[in-house]
């Protein structure tokens, strides 16, 4: 089977590489279990580096698609993890029937399924909305849309606090996070928060942060030499995206900075010296109110092994809670 990837379109090479891979355990290609070509051999039938298809690999690695052995090769994962790639709501809806017809071979009718489960559900949103969750990151466009990305993902609570305002004031702020349950930062701030709060006994978690697929791919769209604004609340985040991006193999654009917010003569202003427009989460529509002009909003998201992880912790924390408000 001959395998190419699509220059002319702009799409960074290693995300084709994983989007081909996807394809090819999805259509039953590479089969669960089975030995892929190596690294090498890719590379040379895709014309495309060595490191193109490694970084390719170990994004896909992390999300449970391959497994790597050392001294053996590259694996597609097994059947229960390659189902990651059926959509969410069929998986539910495939347990809710397993589930289901457990229950009326003990002898429940669908009724009482339905008024069990119902119970049930509740009972655990009630426990849910008595955890306390904190979230801490560095840089406000963040931290207020992880908080709400984490809970949506988890189904509770999370309250943010900006790093910042962690060092400077600790003694405000270890109160709050010694009467929490759980602590989530990022890899890169892990060490520091622990410094801060690692004496208090709150269980801290770490996340892995990447940036959005769509955000890459629409930015690798735009023309060379384009000129480029973006639009955020602090030069951290524009760093930071500028260098997610240039480690995605973007470097064909110039870009000006803008912060905070502006009157609108001044915004206006911004916008007409820049061809494209990135924005920072929560600031798109805003932006579009006041032009036709493209606008990419760049978000970057915890991978499904944090979500998962943290979900695992929710469980265990949930199961703990159960047993003392019993």
């Amino acid at each position: 089977m001959k395998l190419q990837l699509k220059r002319e379109t702009g799409i960074p090479l290693y995300i084709q590489v994983q989007n081909l891979v996807k394809d090819l355990i999805k259509n039953g290609v590479w089969m669960p279990g089975s030995k892929i070509p190596t690294e090498r051999s890719l590379a040379q039938q895709l014309h495309v580096s060595r490191n193109t298809i490694s970084m390719a690999f170990h994004d896909l690695e992390h999300q449970g698609l391959l497994v790597c052995h050392q001294g053996r090769g590259t694996f597609v994962a097994e059947s229960d993890e390659v189902v990651r790639l059926e959509s969410r709501k069929e998986r539910l809806l495939r347990i809710i029937d397993m589930a289901m017809e457990d229950a009326t071979t003990l002898g429940f009718s669908i009724d009482d399924f339905m008024a069990i489960t119902h119970v049930r559900a509740r009972e655990k949103r009630d426990i849910l909305s008595r955890v306390n969750i904190i979230l801490i990151e560095c840089n406000r466009e963040q931290v207020e849309f992880f908080a709400k990305e984490l809970a949506h993902s988890v189904g509770v609570i999370i309250n943010p606090i900006l790093i910042g305002d962690l060092e400077t004031r600790p003694d405000k702020f270890r109160d709050i996070i010694r009467k929490a349950d759980i602590v989530i930062t990022t890899l890169f701030h892990l060490q520091s928060v622990k410094e801060i709060v690692g004496d208090l006994g709150t269980e801290i978690i770490s996340i892995a942060l990447s940036p959005l697929l769509d955000s890459i791919v629409h930015i690798a769209r735009i023309p060379n030499d384009a000129h480029v604004g973006i639009f955020c609340l602090s030069n951290n985040f524009a760093d930071k995206m500028i260098a997610s991006l240039r480690s995605a193999g973007i470097n064909h654009l110039q870009y000006s900075v803008f912060l905070g917010s502006a009157k609108k003569e001044v915004l206006l202003e911004q916008i007409d010296s820049v061809d494209y427009l990135i924005t920072s989460p929560g600031r798109k529509q805003e932006l579009k109110n006041h032009t036709r002009k493209e606008v990419v909003e760049f978000i970057y998201s915890p991978d499904q092994a944090s979500t998962n992880l943290l979900r695992a912790t929710l469980m265990e924390l949930k199961e703990k809670n159960l047993k003392k408000w019993e």
